[in-house]
């Protein structure tokens, strides 16, 4: 006979294992957000009103991390330069190949999921256009 009190710590066990294997968690960490020294450009998405940052983590210019926040509010500064008031945490982050979520926006600390694996970030969706035959 199987005694309930005795087998709890069993069950218990087997109960938290069970949570924590969520689905949609990332087997990998999330490096924190990268310094702003690394970033090599940023893009405002006029569409979803997000403002995307690009770092490059290798110092090579290649894009590698990118970070996206929900921006606030919109002006042009005096001189005629884009000013943007955007939230403290990003709400996705790209990095390593995969697109992650953090609906709490509460930056990078482990409660993040992984919204999408097996993407390359590309930048031409946001920055399609030439002008001259310079990159918008």
């Amino acid at each position: 006979m199987i005694h309930p009190v005795r087998n709890a710590p069993i069950v218990l066990v087997l109960l938290l294992g069970s949570l924590l294997a969520v689905p949609g968690r990332a087997q990998t960490l999330l490096p924190d957000e990268p310094d702003e020294h690394t970033r090599v450009d940023e893009i405002y998405d006029h569409e979803t009103r997000m403002i995307l940052f690009l770092y490059s983590l290798r110092g090579t210019n290649d894009v590698d991390y990118v970070t996206s926040r929900h921006v606030l509010e919109h002006r042009q500064s005096a001189y005629g330069n884009p000013v943007y008031y955007y939230e403290t945490h990003p709400l996705f982050y790209w990095w390593n190949r995969t697109m992650w979520n953090d609906p709490r926006q509460d930056g990078v600390n482990g409660n993040e999921l992984v919204y999408q694996e097996n993407i390359e970030f590309d930048a031409s969706r946001y920055k399609p256009c030439l002008f001259n035959g310079q990159p918008c």
